[in-house]
């Protein structure tokens, strides 16, 4: 299934989120998903929205990663036709308004986190692009930022103001070892291996900011 995956060139978050759910259902039966059928997915289906109390978004997530799987994986069609996807909600955005931005960004909780929220406020960029974004995508002379393969794996070009300008240089010049490729770097399997930092904290740097900073809203960064 990650072969498969891999070779449609599906995002690293859309990869461990397929994965994640077929492991999830295999636990469930405590067997070999690819021995389960129809009528265990529906039971299943229904485990989701009654016991684990999903909602309807993530169970329309975990089917669509049971269908890859069946379909795309093991071959077996009849999958796809017998499985109902659950309607889902229509939801407006929550939209923040410039004081409560303002807060979000004051609690972070480190002076990291804080470059990350401004940088994701100021660009508007997706989390997975902000923790692919490269030095040399830092263009100061003409003030943009080059995001590469975001939505759609096109490259596109945002703004860079001042502001953010700034707090990014005073960012690399205390950051201790100094990023060399990715502008935030995740930890290597070696010490000489510069790899970008999981999307995950960003996430859960966004999540702890709107605690600490009481929104009541539903905030979270764009994957």
């Amino acid at each position: 299934m990650l072969e498969e995956l891999q070779r449609r060139n599906l995002s690293p978050i859309t990869i461990r989120i397929y994965l994640r759910a077929v492991e999830e259902f295999a636990q469930y039966y405590k067997t070999r998903p690819d021995r389960l059928g129809r009528e265990h997915i529906r039971q299943y289906q229904a485990h989701l929205f009654t016991d684990r109390k999903l909602d309807a978004i993530s169970v329309a997530q975990q089917l669509s990663a049971l269908r890859f799987f069946f379909r795309k994986t093991v071959k077996k069609s009849w999958v796809v036709d017998d499985l109902p996807s659950p309607k889902r909600p229509i939801r407006l955005p929550a939209v923040l308004s410039r004081e409560e931005v303002e807060r979000l960004i004051q609690c972070a909780a480190s002076p990291l986190h804080r470059v990350w929220l401004l940088t994701l406020y100021a660009t508007g960029m997706r989390r997975e692009e902000l923790v692919r974004l490269k030095l040399s995508d830092l263009d100061a002379d003409r003030m943009l930022i080059r995001v590469r393969q975001g939505k759609g794996k096109k490259d596109r070009d945002v703004m860079l103001s001042p502001t953010l300008l700034a707090e990014l240089r005073q960012y690399w010049r205390s950051a201790n070892p100094k990023p060399t490729t990715y502008l935030f770097p995740g930890k290597g399997s070696h010490p000489s291996l510069e790899v970008p930092i999981d999307s995950r904290s960003i996430f859960n740097a966004v999540q702890q900011a709107a605690q600490r900073a009481g929104l009541d809203k539903r905030v979270h960064p764009i994957p």
